[in-house]
């Protein structure tokens, strides 16, 4: 291939920030000091009488020899820092340029690098190329103080960017940056000589004998000889990758090492690529040069062409993102900033294998799971409570920065409540249950998502879009996902998910028809690029052993001396056997399972079981694919405290080489053996999802919607001109009123909770202000929020039109729930009281409780089966009978009819509703006062906010 040609258009910013000058003119005298800066929060809602905490803010003062200065206040450290930074130069007096340098100011500025290197003052420096130097000068021969123009290339950042400016192809061509330093090198004649075939530099002149023994001897005491290990990657993917043993003595040049284990003469003719993983790791590729390279190092400087052919290297180039020839050594040894020792690590089989499986997004989530063989990227973000792991946001990073494209590109937006509200009877929220069984065509989740719309009584909702592009700026694909999600976190969170699952599909199968590609795609809101995609990615079809041979996937056979009744074929489940009592608590859709397992890789015969995985505990979501299918499978069958032991075929080959601890040993085996692997699994415990979570798994809209709807609805045909919300929470249900056209005039709402109290007082004030459009048709004069128990009396609170208490009650003890009851009916005395608490007998529905035992009678089961209840802070949850009974005889005390109703289910299918309702309404005439008059001046609740349409929020404190 043939590169170069003038990049004048493409010029970038040499990117110096302030506090890189301040580095290059201080070092070390720089100190930066840090601190938190306690602010006031604004919380966005006058009147509001509770302290509000604020986002951590930062400022930073910057200490130098003269003086110090300190930076404004900002949200993040690395700001602050640099304003300090800023201001510092300014007191310096040094203004840096803003200007984008030409290609030819940045040429010479390439040479005047270049010449620095070959300086005395450079030799003795602590800079990781002054390394290469001193240890080029114990060369022998004519090889003394050589130094190959690869290293120069690979080991300083600052010359590769300044090369970016005249060419940004030098980003992923290395071959370009090299002839660009001989070229600048060929302008230093006096200075400096290349070697025939620019492959290596010294310097023309020597360095006066005391600079010399000055840095060659003042390096600590090290052993006489250095052994590390590395892999030895083929060339062809036909062949497997071996360690290598790298023999060092500290008299020679690594390098020249390196090379004579690739059948070269000396490390000039030696390649070496950019550091993969960490910034500050010295883990390199090392390849010989291609013979057809050829360089022509013009006059025209700008104009530099290469040329190269050769085998390409697949596996060492997916690694490095670059080009790299032949057979290729990976290794991890260099120079680094902290010491001019050499320093070096060993490379073993399972750490190369783990860098493959790095390479594909849901490896990255094995890996922070430490789970290779049991976890599994999911398929839903459902919330980040009950995630694992790497968020998808972060893995989406990892990915990136692994496969060297630039940060992927995050876009949010928002819709207000007034758009929202008009479009929420047009879709239906697609439920997580459902995007799990359609195989992640379509993810949702993070318990608030709506198929283009917002949920009705939630201030805002976001949507996040993400582009993921090439270091060139080439777009690779986009993702514009139509779900709404009520935080904005949640909308970043799952638009990455969307990506990493359609990248994970590609990587899993990447032979898949175009057709497969693209209806995978859009069926995930994705729109890729075909070339700039495999431009990049076509390498990767022959990274993994993705196609299952012989000696793999078809030999997979079951053993006579286990159960085969219990298989379960379509999650690749045999040889099921389950040991230990049922203990009748069984999983549920949604909770959070944890389990100790071990994974063995075992042949034919039991002839051998190697130990490859094992975790004491380890906890997941159910329904949400967070591990391999075969796993999921088999738990959801056992009960708490059962074990059960069962086979699967083998995964791809380096998932088991990654895990193994002795990798080369297994190489043989999984080639020569008819091998599987067996799980070894436990069942410790589980934690029931909370009540929203499992809510949402099973209606649509959510439970707690329906609740507020059918409130909502009850409201506007009762002609109400007050209303006081019995533990109001965040406020939902006001939030929702006012949404729609009432005869509200006045709205109160009561809870113990301050941090729900000042949720509710923020949503509220948004809606209510007078310069706020969303809110267009409703009449509220005035709406006030109040801290106390509803079980004490405050006679502001007493005969309102309607009072409403949904899911609350539960939250008591039963004797307070009873208490209540009284007390609002005699005292409060609402013309209408609305109460909705949970109905116990659907929670064997909720929590999957009917299937603890698949021989028995389904119907006796539900009878029978004893449930947990739905939240672990609920004191208790009635069944029909008992709610029905305790609204009968409270509304017989009381002077009161009641009706009751519910949602979720139905009435006539057993057990009825989700949610049981009772509607009171007082049987006596409007006008009759039968209040206490002993208890008019009964103030028992706090003010916490106050709003009406004269003063708009005010606090009474």
């Amino acid at each position: 291939m043939e590169t170069g040609g003038s990049s004048t258009t493409a010029v970038r910013k040499l990117g110096l920030t302030p506090k890189s000058i301040i580095f290059q003119k201080f070092g070390k005298d720089a100190l930066y000091t840090v601190e938190e800066v306690q602010d006031v929060a604004q919380s966005g809602c006058p009147g509001l009488a509770i302290p509000q905490k604020g986002p951590c803010l930062y400022r930073c003062s910057l200490q130098l020899p003269d003086f110090t200065v300190s930076s404004g206040i900002f949200k993040k450290k690395k700001d602050a820092e640099q304003s300090a930074a800023e201001k510092a130069l300014e007191m310096l007096g040094i203004h840096p340029s803003t200007d984008d340098p030409s290609a030819e100011e940045a040429c010479d500025k390439l040479i005047a690098c270049v010449k620095y290197f070959f300086s005395n003052e450079f030799l003795s420096s602590l800079h990781p190329l002054s390394g290469h130097f001193r240890a080029a000068l114990r060369r022998d021969d004519d090889l003394c103080g050589s130094v190959p123009t690869s290293v120069i290339a690979a080991c300083d950042s600052k010359l590769c960017n300044i090369c970016k400016l005249i060419n940004p192809k030098v980003e992923t061509n290395h071959f370009l940056l090299i002839s660009y330093i001989t070229s600048a090198a060929a302008r230093l004649p006096e200075f400096v000589v290349t070697s025939e075939g620019q492959l290596s530099i010294r310097r023309k002149n020597s360095y006066p004998l005391e600079i010399i023994e000055s840095s060659l001897f003042q390096q600590s005491d090290t052993v006489d000889s250095i052994c590390i290990t590395g892999m030895h990657i083929p060339c062809s993917v036909e062949k497997e990758v071996q360690p290598v043993t790298l023999n060092i003595s500290s008299t020679e040049y690594y390098l020249d090492v390196i090379a004579r284990k690739l059948g070269l003469a000396d490390g000039n003719k030696v390649m070496i690529s950019r550091t993969i993983g960490k910034a500050s790791s010295e883990m390199r590729l090392y390849f010989a040069v291609p013979m057809s390279y050829l360089m022509d190092p013009s006059s025209d400087f700008v104009n530099v062409k290469v040329h190269i052919e050769g085998l390409l290297n697949s596996r060492a180039s997916c690694f490095s993102g670059q080009d790299i020839y032949g057979d290729a050594i990976l290794a991890s040894i260099g120079y680094t900033w902290k010491s001019k020792d050499l320093f070096h690590e060993d490379i073993t089989l399972q750490s190369y294998y783990r860098m493959l499986v790095n390479l594909m997004p849901s490896g990255v989530y094995k890996l922070s799971r430490e789970a290779i063989l049991a976890a599994e990227l999911p398929v839903a973000f459902t919330t980040r409570t009950n995630w694992r792991g790497s968020f998808p946001r972060e893995i989406l990073g990892t990915f990136c920065r692994q496969h060297w494209l630039s940060e992927p590109v995050f876009s949010t937006s928002s819709i207000p409540s007034k758009a929202s509200s008009e479009t929420s009877r047009l879709d239906k929220k697609l439920k997580v249950s459902e995007s799990v069984e359609q195989g992640k065509e379509c993810v949702s989740g993070g318990g608030t998502a709506t198929n283009d719309l917002k949920p009705v009584g939630s201030e805002s909702a976001f949507k996040c879009e993400v582009k993921l592009f090439s270091k060139s700026q080439d777009l690779i694909l986009e993702c514009s996902p139509k779900e709404f999600y009520k935080k904005q976190s949640d909308s970043i969170q799952n638009a990455s998910l969307k990506v990493l699952s359609w990248l994970n599909q590609y990587f899993k199968d990447p032979n898949m028809s175009s057709e497969k590609l693209h209806y995978s795609a859009n069926s995930l809101d994705i729109r890729f690029y075909p070339e700039n995609f495999f431009k990049k990615f076509s390498l990767y079809l022959y990274m993994l052993n993705i196609q299952q041979s012989d000696t793999q996937g078809g030999n997979f056979q079951r053993s006579n001396s286990m159960n085969t009744q219990n298989t379960m074929p379509e999650n690749g489940v045999c040889c099921l056997s389950t040991g230990g009592p049922d203990s009748g608590v069984y999983p549920s859709n949604g909770c959070l399972l944890f389990i100790s397992y071990s994974v063995s890789l075992v042949t034919e015969g039991g002839k051998m079981k190697e130990l490859l995985e094992s975790r004491e505990e380890f906890e997941f979501e159910i329904g949400s694919g967070a591990v391999i299918p075969s796993v999921e499978a088999v738990v959801t069958q056992m009960s708490i405290g059962q074990s059960a032991c069962f086979n699967t075929e083998l995964p791809i080959q380096e998932l088991i080489l990654s895990a193994a601890d002795d990798s080369a040993r297994l190489i043989p085996l999984l080639l020569s053996e008819v091998c599987w692997l067996e799980y070894s699994i436990s069942l410790l415990r589980t934690t029931e999802p909370p009540e929203d979570r499992m809510e949402q798994a099973f209606f649509s809209p959510p439970l707690s919607k329906q609740r507020v709807e059918y409130a909502v609805q009850h409201i506007r045909q009762s002609c109400a001109t007050t209303l006081v919300d019995f533990g109001c929470g965040s406020g939902s249900l006001l939030d929702s009123l006012l949404d729609y056209p009432t005869s509200l005039e006045k709205v109160v709402g009561v809870d113990i909770s301050l941090k729900s109290l000042s949720r509710a007082a923020k949503i509220l004030h948004s809606k209510l202000s007078k310069n706020s459009d969303v809110v267009p048709y409703n009449d509220v004069k005035s709406a006030v929020l109040y801290d106390g128990s509803i079980t004490v009396f405050d006679s502001r609170l007493r005969g309102f039109n309607i009072g409403t208490c949904l899911e609350v009650i539960e939250h008591m003890e039963e004797d307070e729930a009873c208490n209540f009851g009284n007390i609002v009916l005699s005292y409060f005395q609402p013309r209408i009281l609305i109460v909705s608490t949970p109905n116990y007998e659907y929670n064997v529905i909720l929590q999957r409780s009917s299937l603890t035992s698949q021989e028995d009678d389904p119907d006796e089961k539900i009878q029978s089966q004893s449930c947990k209840f739905r939240n672990h802070d609920h004191k208790f949850e009635w069944t029909r009978e008992q709610f029905n009974s305790w609204a009968s005889e409270l509304a017989a005390r009381h002077n009161y009819s009641v009706e009751f109703s519910g949602v979720g289910g139905s009435v006539d299918i057993e057990p009825g509703f989700a949610s049981q309702i009772a509607v009171f309404r007082s049987r006596l005439p409007p006008e009759e006062d039968n209040y206490p008059k002993d208890e008019d001046l009964a103030h028992n609740y706090k003010v916490i906010w106050e709003w009406d349409s004269n003063n708009q929020s005010r606090s009474s404190l």
